[in-house]
């Protein structure tokens, strides 16, 4: 096929729009460049998604500093069995608000990493038990809360924002397997209770 038949052809419509041909294209990427990733196909809401995604942000930086805050608090003689998974689960929601802040900037906004408020921004609560129990109990209320307000996100979006959605989708599988994680861990420490009762 020419380089002139290639740009002559224009598909048939088969779904709800044609594929644009390649010189249509070509001028709407130039026609905003300094818009960056965000083209005239973009069909959300940017500025929601935006607000939305800094409370997913916030959400995540509190379970981050909540599991960190588990690692080193916790305690007894069943703690050194958890210790990795609170530490595990803290490196992912740093690498989920990585994910979150980038895709903030890419929608030309602005990731809002001001502690002050952070707790008000966040789904899920920041909450210091005392006991290794309470903690894990904490943590799977989070997980939960977070797997909720990441499917809610997920239909929000629907096909108007399909990167956005694919984040999420990512985020919400690792979120629910946090929530399995930590509900296996209570299971297991209230197993070793009733066992040495």
């Amino acid at each position: 096929m020419s380089t002139d038949t290639a740009n002559a052809w224009i598909p048939v419509e088969l779904g709800k729009s044609a594929i644009s041909s390649v010189q249509e294209m070509r001028e709407r990427a130039r026609h905003h460049i300094e818009s960056g990733a965000v083209t005239e196909e973009y069909a959300a809401n940017r500025s929601q998604v935006v607000a939305v995604l800094n409370e997913v942000l916030a959400t995540e930086l509190i379970c981050d500093l909540r599991y960190q805050s588990h690692y080193y608090r916790s305690k007894g003689i069943n703690s050194e069995a958890v210790k990795p998974e609170f530490r595990q689960h803290a490196q992912e929601a740093q690498q989920h608000a990585a994910i979150v802040a980038t895709r903030i900037v890419q929608l030309n906004g602005a990731p809002d990493f001001n502690p002050e408020g952070l707790a008000s921004r966040s789904r899920t609560e920041f909450k210091e038990p005392e006991t290794l129990e309470e903690m894990i109990k904490e943590d799977l209320i989070a997980e939960r809360i977070a797997v909720e307000f990441y499917s809610e996100i997920i239909h929000w979006l629907g096909d108007s924002d399909l990167t956005t959605r694919k984040i999420m989708q990512d985020i919400l599988a690792v979120e629910a397997q946090h929530a399995e994680d930590m509900k296996s861990l209570l299971d297991r420490l209230i197993q070793c209770r009733c066992t040495a009762q």
